[in-house]
């Protein structure tokens, strides 16, 4: 298949039909179809834009995370071209099931959307790369590039981990309490209240667990009435609209399913699949990380920015972080009273680490 047909600029199957304006500049949204794959003939959604005056040297990529879409980047990505002083590109995708690109026809799981990725890096040939990544962003993004690891330049982890989940203190098993856990959510959430669920988790604020659930069923409620936050009414909808698909529903819920085994690796049976195992995946990110992007191998620069309330901001994880990219020492930043979307919160401070790590000043 030749480039032509690879890149159009008309959606596939996405269960949003009306994109919000700042979704991507005019004339800077694409769908790459994919060739290889579980996922094959599908279109993935795109952002690529280029700001400012010259060529640019950077390109920050970012991969978002579950129930979220590039979408959830927006003011990080407008605080960057408001700030930067040097040009730079933006390249920002949605996964399969997310946002506009075509919706899941299995339930997917961190290396079917690392795979799908790292074809799309390929084809654009992405270099000198800082690469941004959130929640299970970070097996995904990370496992992508690992692959073809001279790409990345610089790395930022936004509430993400990509080893094993210590089992001590705050898990998503027990987090934020035993009435209602993060992990629970699929058991507890049915499918036509999922987007629902999304659209309030993404926005969610620290708070003790009763006030936590009654605010919880309050705002489901409230949505499935098309009465949402004035000041996030159009993300909300864009992260709501998006699981009107039975099967994006399925496969967002199979990511929060393996949140007890982060890092881990596990086996499941997928209904049409069968068993499928995810060890080798995330082995291969642990193997190799430090010897490709550590302080022996290219020491990439790494920058961690993240909300306090979140088992993946606790110190046993950044500590994983550290012990595995020993230059990332002396970089994290920890937000107290914000929660596991930080990039929702605090896009300035993000926007401001990515200029900086990236040379756009």
């Amino acid at each position: 298949m030749d480039s032509e047909l690879k890149i159009t600029q008309s959606p596939g199957n996405t269960p949003i039909k009306k994109i919000p304006k700042d979704y991507f500049p005019e004339g800077c949204g694409f769908w790459f179809t994919l060739s290889d794959g579980l996922d094959n003939k599908k279109k993935i959604f795109f952002r690529d834009s280029t700001h400012g005056n010259g060529i640019p040297e950077s390109i920050i990529v970012f991969i978002h995370g579950n129930p979220e879409n590039s979408y959830t980047y927006r003011k990080v990505i407008k605080n960057i071209i408001d700030c930067a002083e040097k040009p730079f590109r933006i390249v920002a995708m949605d996964h399969i099931g997310f946002g506009l690109s075509d919706q899941a026809t299995y339930e997917m799981v961190c290396m079917d959307h690392a795979n799908n990725l790292l074809q799309l890096v390929k084809f654009l040939d992405l270099r000198n790369v800082t690469l941004i990544v959130h929640d299970w962003g970070g097996p995904i993004g990370i496992g992508a590039f690992l692959k073809d690891p001279k790409r990345v330049s610089n790395l930022i982890i936004l509430n993400s981990t990509v080893f094993p989940m210590p089992q001590t203190g705050i898990t998503y098993q027990n987090f934020p309490g035993s009435l209602v856990n993060w992990a629970s959510g699929p058991k507890i959430i049915p499918n036509n209240l999922w987007g629902a669920f999304a659209a309030f988790s993404i926005f969610c604020k620290p708070m003790n667990q009763t006030k936590l659930f009654v605010k919880m069923i309050f705002s489901i409620v409230a949505k499935e009435l098309g009465i949402y936050r004035k000041n996030e009414k159009i993300a909300q909808k864009i992260f709501r609209k998006q699981f009107k698909s039975k099967l994006n529903t399925l496969s967002s819920k199979r990511l929060v399913r393996q949140t007890p085994v982060w890092g881990f690796g596990n086996t499941y049976i997928e209904p049409q699949l069968g068993r499928r195992d995810t060890s080798s995946f995330y082995h291969f990110i642990q193997e190799n990380i430090n010897d490709l992007w550590g302080l022996n191998g290219q020491k990439i620069g790494v920058r961690a920015i993240c909300g306090f309330w979140d088992p993946s901001a606790k110190s046993e994880v950044i500590e994983q972080w550290i012990k595995n990219l020993p230059q990332l020492k002396g970089y994290v930043k920890i937000f107290k009273g914000i929660g596991h979307f930080i990039e929702e919160i605090r896009p300035k401070e993000i926007a401001n680490e990515i200029i900086n790590v990236a040379g756009l000043v």
